[in-house]
């Protein structure tokens, strides 16, 4: 199955306790479309990037077999750009920049090569783009996955509802969740959201894990506890790319086959956090993936004698 991506290519300028970059590649559209090279899974990008952005990335992901047609340059303009620092726990992180550029008048085209796509892996831009991308898509894919952020539940309550409705699969954080919801209990604030019209809400917990919500069935995964945690910027989206491009891989939308995504994703996305930016996700390849994933089997695998 061919999974279309919309969201940021961007520039991210990174300061941890271990350190600082200058400008390097980030972007959701980015970590996500990596994640799924490295699953085998065909993915195509549909963003925005100024003039200043360096061909190079371009053809980084040309040669993973990434679909760049759908990547718009606007030769005068300048690539969204966000900097941040993190503190000490890498929890928390202030913003000390972010410049929209490009994005702010991002009108999302898909090229013919993507339409026939089964899964739309929206990524976290204003709900009125990610609608904008449901509309132009001549027929309604098999999985629509949504990722959004409170911003947009402050900014844009009623598009974002009207985007929710349609979508099949939320991610959000747990705050987030809360927020969408108003209710505290995340077990109450999953059926709640379902009523909203997503069949499958996930929950993510950054160090703590995530959860999985249908009907009345929840899958809870931990985080996999890392020797080196270096940068989390991108956790979130390999995190869905993982997820996106194993459904995408196994064809089937199922609860199961959604809790082995969900451990994909995560098993992914404790790739990222072990260097800056895209560094570490670019040189992971499908025996680095399977490694991890056994790694994840031992550490919740378990049989219990009561007798």
């Amino acid at each position: 199955m061919k999974l279309l991506v919309v969201g940021s290519v961007a520039f991210d300028a990174i300061e941890t306790p271990f350190g600082k970059t200058d400008k390097i590649l980030g972007g959701a559209a980015t970590y996500i479309s990596i994640t799924s090279s490295v699953l085998g899974v065909k993915s195509g990008i549909v963003s925005v990037v100024g003039g200043d952005f360096p061909q190079e990335h371009l053809d980084m992901f040309t040669d993973r077999d990434v679909n760049i047609e759908g990547i718009e340059i606007v030769k005068e303009g300048k690539t969204f750009f966000w900097s941040g620092k993190y503190h000490n726990d890498l929890n928390t992180r202030d913003t000390l920049a972010t410049e929209v550029n490009v994005l702010e008048n991002f009108d999302p085209k898909i090229p013919d090569s993507m339409q026939d796509a089964e899964i739309l892996l929206l990524g976290n831009l204003h709900p009125g783009v990610q609608l904008s991308v449901l509309e132009k898509m001549n027929k309604r894919p098999k999985l629509v996955i949504l990722d959004t952020m409170n911003f947009w539940m402050d900014s844009a309550w009623d598009i974002l509802m009207d985007m929710i409705a349609k979508t099949d699969v939320i991610t959000i954080n747990d705050e987030e969740a809360r927020q969408l919801s108003g209710e505290y209990s995340l077990v109450k604030a999953a059926k709640k959201i379902h009523t909203m019209g997503p069949d499958y809400v996930i929950i993510k917990k950054g160090e703590h894990g995530a959860l999985l919500f249908h009907d009345n069935k929840v899958f809870a995964i931990p985080a996999l506890p890392l020797e080196e945690v270096f940068d989390p910027t991108g956790a979130g989206d390999t995190f869905a790319g993982g997820f996106a491009a194993y459904l995408a891989k196994k064809g089937k939308f199922d609860f199961e086959t959604m809790k082995s995504a969900l451990i994909v994703g995560s098993a992914m996305a404790s790739f990222t956090v072990e260097k800056f930016g895209t560094e570490r996700i670019q040189e992971v390849n499908e025996a680095d993936m399977f490694s991890r994933l056994r790694q994840f089997k031992e550490l919740t695998t378990f049989d219990v004698e009561l007798q």
